[in-house]
């Protein structure tokens, strides 16, 4: 028997209006479907007909399979001739543990191939008129893990950066992210969102500042998954996320 492949498809944020072209393709043509929690699985059966359709989501403290029996898995069933999808949320190589997966592949011998997905450090800020880049206020921005605390030398580093910080999986420690931040030297009034559930439709969003954020988010039930924007360019916000230009003075505001 000839051995399959394995594609790494990103799902992107959430709405299967957002797969790409190229993630449809492959899902379609898949005989397996390995998906995780955040991966748009609820068409999975329109978009992988004749796919088997197994869930190896890992959700915070409970992880249904471990990360080295999902790459077992993959390569196996590639092994024994199926063309394997891992379709993840976001993108494969944003925190997806996308090239663990590759390098799985790469050693077992199994023709790999990765299709990009758009990345929620960019589309959930985007979904509520937050650029993470806008001429004249931020040229940059750095995407940050926050599922574990940050060092000191991370933190200082961040903070004197300059640009945008847009913070994945950091909900839990915004406490100690925040005050590492306003420790380094940045200012305490900097402009912070909290969008929770991007894309879904309870989405909502939490304008505060570095200072005030652990309170307002205590205040409202902030809760993962949420993506976390700090800079100038919060103030960019549509107005319909209660006039976030609020922010500009010493409001903070919470929007469904």
């Amino acid at each position: 028997m000839s051995v399959g492949r394995v594609t790494l498809v990103g799902g992107g944020p959430g709405p299967v209006e957002l797969l790409t072209l190229a993630a449809a393709r492959a899902l379609a043509s898949a005989d397996v479907v390995l998906f995780d929690r955040l991966a748009p699985h609820d068409d999975l059966a329109e978009l992988a007909p004749t796919a088997e359709l197994i869930d190896v989501g890992k959700r915070p403290g409970h992880h249904l399979i471990g990360q080295e029996s999902i790459e077992e898995l993959m390569v196996r069933r590639a092994q024994d001739g199926a063309h394997v999808v891992r379709l993840k949320g976001g993108d494969p190589y944003v925190f997806g543990r996308g090239g663990e997966e590759v390098l799985a592949c790469r050693a077992a011998g199994v023709p790999v191939h990765v299709v990009p997905g758009v990345t929620s450090a960019v589309a959930v800020p985007g979904s509520v008129g937050i650029p993470v880049t806008h001429r004249e206020v931020s040229r940059m921005f750095t995407v940050v893990s926050g599922h574990a605390p940050l060092t000191e030398a991370e933190l200082e580093h961040l903070a004197g950066l300059g640009g945008t910080i847009v913070i994945l999986m950091g909900v839990s420690n915004l406490p100690s992210i925040t005050a590492g931040l306003a420790r380094h030297g940045l200012d305490a009034d900097t402009p912070l969102a909290l969008i929770e559930r991007g894309f879904a439709p309870e989405q909502r969003t939490v304008v505060s500042t570095v200072s005030t954020a652990i309170w307002d988010a205590s205040a409202a039930g902030v809760s993962s998954p949420a993506v976390i924007v700090i800079g100038e360019v919060v103030r960019l916000a549509d107005e319909g996320v209660a006039a976030a230009r609020s922010v500009l003075h010493d409001a903070s505001s919470v929007t469904g």
